[in-house]
């Protein structure tokens, strides 16, 4: 399985950016993905993750209400809006992928992208 993240980039606070990861090789169905995020000097968190077919989703409680994700199976692509973004929403964004139900921790995903890279500028 190899991830492919894009669309990261410089936004100023309050802005929007949407974040893509595509997924290729042995994508067969019934996988979760997620997407996790890494600041500088902190722990990778859990942003949110998404069911095979979109009809669950989770979110960090501290994002819910400003991110959104989703999912186009027949571009085998998963997607993250983010709005009204803040300071603190600066990070390396990976997007990650596992058989199986919705998990919170990383350790739980055994196939990740290389990460994006969001600066949001105050």
């Amino acid at each position: 399985v190899r991830l492919v993240e894009s669309g990261g980039g410089l936004v100023q606070a309050g802005g929007s950016l949407r974040l893509s990861c595509e997924a290729s090789g042995r994508t067969i169905s019934m996988h979760v993905m997620g997407w996790f995020r890494q600041a500088p000097g902190q722990e990778r968190e859990f942003v949110a993750a998404i069911s095979w077919s979109g009809a669950t989703t989770s979110y960090a409680d501290s994002l819910r209400g400003r991110f959104t994700i989703s999912r186009d199976n027949a571009k085998n692509t998963m997607y993250l809006h983010m709005n009204s973004l803040k300071s603190e929403d600066t990070a390396v964004y990976y997007c990650a992928l596992r058989f199986g139900s919705i998990q919170y921790s990383g350790t739980m995903y055994p196939y990740w992208g290389q990460g994006t890279q969001v600066t949001v500028s105050s």
